[in-house]
């Protein structure tokens, strides 16, 4: 049940995306995103021309995102609604068929992951990510989840390059397999 697609898109919509935790997905929750990726992009400071910035980037997601996801056209998407667009968008499909949208989001987190900026995403950052997502008391899960992520070359780089990323993240959201590799892009759900 973990790694079943219902609960992974389910994890994305709750962890990700619904940043108020009201169940639904609104501006709101985007704006809310705006706000902490400009302070875990400035490293705890949020100067007002990158808050500016990252407003203008998150307004236009909610506008693109909502345009594939809010079927009923209330202002609100409902997990269903995003699952169904995720459904029809994503699964079977390569990263570059995925929306906009979704690839920017993709990118985006990409960046925040990586804490320190060298494009890899290694295990401390990684963890990082996990933990500010998941409740959990051991670390063990987080780093088996991290070592089954890894191919041969992720291990020479040492983590995750973005696109490596992109096509984990194309695999979380758009291969219905409960056991494929891209399961554990989140650490243990």
């Amino acid at each position: 049940m973990a790694g079943s697609w219902d609960n992974r898109v389910n994890y994305v919509v709750r962890s990700m995306y619904d940043i108020d935790n009201n169940g639904i997905l609104d501006a709101d929750d985007f704006q809310c995103m705006a706000l902490r990726n400009c302070i875990v992009e400035g490293k705890g400071e949020c100067a007002p021309d990158k808050l500016k910035k990252h407003r203008a980037q998150m307004d236009v997601l909610w506008k693109e995102i909502s345009a594939l996801a809010d079927f009923d056209n209330d202002g609100k998407i409902s997990a269903d609604e995003f699952k169904d667009a995720v459904s029809k968008n994503c699964v079977g499909k390569k990263y570059d068929q995925f929306p906009e949208p979704f690839k920017a989001f993709v990118e985006s987190s990409f960046n925040l992951i990586d804490i320190n900026s060298d494009g890899i995403v290694g295990i401390e950052e990684y963890r990082y990510n996990c933990i500010s997502r998941i409740a959990i008391g051991d670390i063990a899960p987080i780093d088996k989840c991290f070592e089954a992520l890894l191919n041969d070359d992720d291990r020479k780089k040492g983590g995750l390059d973005i696109n490596r990323y992109k096509q984990l993240y194309a695999d979380f959201l758009g291969n219905k397999d409960d056991k494929c590799s891209a399961c554990n892009l989140f650490g243990p759900l």
